[in-house]
């Protein structure tokens, strides 16, 4: 934390300290060689004031104002740890919470070992104490020489049996604790941060800087979550502090809609609320997900719990649907399945998970319908959603009205002020989100990077030729669109990134809107690639794809369409994403790119956009760009945004008009005579 908070200090110059023009002699403290806060933050009044022209009041001034700078940047810098920064530092604490785990281990088996042995022990002992000494044995009665006997025969044999057995275990254990080695300690960090960062929260809570105990929630309504009991056994993952308190709030609240940002764990928050419902006698849980997540679900429930799970869905749906009403546990289906639930008119179940609850937002849909239908046998309702913030405030309140009526009634003229303080405090006790810069502070950094790219010959006639045909989809493909990817500037910039990251030991997922731009990166890199993921594969198999990803090796690609990978799957495997194309909706990115970057991801995530210059690219990430700051500031509000923020069809038909005026231009056309241009098949085939 201290070099962190010296790396931050080194950046602000030691020009700062006269911000307030408070007549500070800052030319003297430079040419003594205070360049930066950092260099006089260790500096003392009297070696300030030892500086030629600064006095001692100057230098009490001085001081006074480092210190200031000093705290707030404390309070402001997280640790963040990462595979990918091993310094001397970062690694002493890895170590050294690796070592405090083991240590509590060995506690925790030495008190059990102590706990259930104790009575015995301690009789032993005490018949033992009344003979000690030799004066004591040769006064003492037989009867009592013979508990004595007794009693050191049963510490012997304990010592000889399983107590001294597992005591040495644990003894030698105790001395492997000083032996274990940076090496170890990171790959178990590795391979379980949760743990590592959970016990740091322990040890010295607030040191991550999400001290923020209620993260959001109005006090008085905080104060009776914290009450709330949560029973996690049979929950097989342990929870981040944010994620156990989000299942608190849904126990209490009972009917909410969790909205935390994408890569927090509402899977996790949904299964860990179900598990605790089992263990007060809750049987019956149902699962509402888009198909293409299906799988996902039932795998995650499998691994993450010991809940049972029955898959509702396709030819034997019927025969599903009567097991789990007879058998209990989590009954998993979709949207379109629901209109084959017919379940008793008596039937009541203990919680129902909807899943992407903004595919109900709209309440004539039948999908809506059916799902509310099925909802009036539940005790409680668990909505969730990533992306509530791209809908319209109503279509939010729309999902309320199905939760909690009264609160949708009481928000629904407040609509018009979703920004304000008071809207989020009425809609406090159903709609809940976090982002994720508020509770992750440890997540490893997210590093963007534009790869401009320059179109060759071939690239340029085979753009020009799309913009000027008016053909959007091709031209949408710059350099992806050329026959031979030789010529593709994008393709080989790929190539040297997938390579790049091999050498750094990072798996990749590439991502594209088109299909056959997913077809040629696939033929491009050849065996290096997985099998593509697009909207032909069933969930099952995009699954299996991914397992396959899991395991293989660094360089390894998942090649993705964007609307098929980039929601639902977690592929924490891979920290190297690259878009072949801007997309039109903000969102789109920003989903494909959380596949990677969530919880459980412990290198940094590099994200690389490729995009040529002079070109639709440049267009399309400017209003992008703007689209995103819109975005951005409702996202800081935690509230439905009051608009859908997308490029759409109308406008990227300006932005050809603009590109085909451009390249009129370009060859000496006028504009008006742009339509000749057009059709002018001669001066487009150069």
């Amino acid at each position: 934390m201290a070099q962190e908070v010296l790396r931050v200090l080194d950046d602000i110059p030691i020009e700062e300290i006269n911000r307030d023009k408070r007549g500070i002699r800052v030319k003297a403290l430079r040419d003594y060689g205070y360049r930066s806060i950092a260099d006089i933050s260790s500096a003392s009044v009297y070696t300030i004031a030892s500086v030629h022209g600064i006095s001692e009041d100057a230098a009490f001034s001085i001081k006074r104002i480092v210190d200031d700078i000093v705290s707030k940047t404390r309070q402001g810098t997280k640790i963040k740890l990462s595979s990918d920064n091993r310094s001397r530092e970062a690694t002493a604490l890895v170590l050294a919470l690796s070592q405090y785990h083991r240590g509590q281990l060995v506690a925790d088996e030495c008190r059990r070992l102590l706990n259930k042995n104790q009575q015995t022990i301690d009789y032993a002992i005490e018949d033992l104490g009344s003979v000690a000494g030799n004066f004591k044995w040769l006064f003492s009665s037989k009867a009592k020489k013979q508990q004595a006997t007794e009693a050191f025969a049963t510490l012997e044999s304990l010592i000889d049996g399983s107590y001294g057995q597992a005591a040495e275990s644990q003894i030698s254990a105790s001395e492997e604790i000083d032996r274990c080695s940076n090496s170890e300690a990171w790959q178990g960090f590795t391979t379980n941060p949760v743990r590592f960062f959970n016990e740091l929260e322990d040890i010295n809570p607030g040191v991550l800087g999400n001290d923020d105990s209620v993260y959001g929630l109005p006090e008085d309504l905080a104060r009776e979550i914290q009450e709330e009991c949560f029973f996690p056994d049979g929950l097989l993952c342990e929870l981040r502090r944010y994620q156990e308190w989000g299942v608190k709030y849904t126990l209490h609240q009972e009917r909410v809609l969790l909205g935390d940002e994408m890569g927090l764990g509402k899977t996790v928050q949904a299964i860990a609320t179900m598990v605790s419902l089992r263990n007060t006698g809750g049987t019956h849980f149902i699962v509402v997900c888009p198909a293409s997540v299906i799988t996902n679900w039932g795998r995650e429930i499998r691994k993450m719990s010991r809940l049972s799970v029955t898959k509702i869905h396709g030819a034997g749906r019927k025969a599903a649907l009567q097991s789990w009403i007879r058998t209990g546990g989590v009954a998993l289906t979709t949207y379109e399945t629901t209109a084959y639930f017919d379940l008793p008119d008596e039937f009541k179940f203990k919680l129902m998970v909807v899943d992407e609850a903004h595919y109900i937002k709209n309440p004539e849909a039948r999908r809506s319908i059916n799902v509310k239908n099925i909802s009036t046998h539940a005790e409680r309702l668990m909505f969730m959603t990533g992306t509530a913030l791209e809908n319209k405030v109503d279509e939010m309140i729309s999902l309320i009205q199905i939760l909690q009526p009264r609160i949708a009634a009481q928000v629904q003229n407040m609509a018009f002020m979703s920004a304000a303080p008071q809207f989020r405090k009425a809609v406090a006790p159903v709609y809940y989100r976090r982002k994720r810069e508020d509770v992750l502070t440890e997540l490893p950094d997210l590093i963007e990077s534009k790869e401009w790219c320059s179109l060759s010959y071939n690239e340029t006639e085979a753009y020009e030729q799309a913009v000027l045909s008016k053909n959007y989809a091709e031209a949408r493909r710059v350099s992806w669109n050329v026959d031979d990817l030789k010529d593709s500037s994008k393709a080989k910039r790929l190539l040297e990134l997938v390579a790049e990251a091999e050498s750094e030991g990072r798996k990749v997922i590439v991502f594209s809107f088109f299909l056959d731009t997913i077809r040629k990166v696939t033929r491009l890199l050849g065996n290096r690639c997985t099998n593509p993921i697009n909207g032909s594969v069933t969930p099952q198999r995009r699954q299996e794809i991914i397992d396959e990803f899991d395991k293989a090796p660094a360089g390894t690609v998942l090649v993705a369409q964007i609307q098929s990978g980039g929601t639902g799957l977690n592929i924490q495997s891979a920290s190297v994403v690259i878009l072949c194309e801007p997309q039109f909706k903000p969102s789109i990115e920003n989903q494909a790119i959380s596949r990677a970057y969530r919880m459980g991801q412990t290198r940094n995530v590099l994200v690389y956009r490729l995009l040529c210059e002079n070109t639709v690219d440049e267009k399309i990430m400017s209003t992008l760009e703007s689209k995103q700051a819109i975005f951005d500031a409702f996202a800081d509000k935690s509230v439905a945004a009051m608009e859908n923020q997308e490029l759409d069809d109308r406008t990227f038909g300006n932005i050809i008009k603009e590109e085909i005026d451009r390249i009129n231009a370009k060859y000496g056309y006028k504009n008006d005579t742009g339509n000749e241009r057009e059709n002018d098949t001669t001066a487009t085939a150069r």
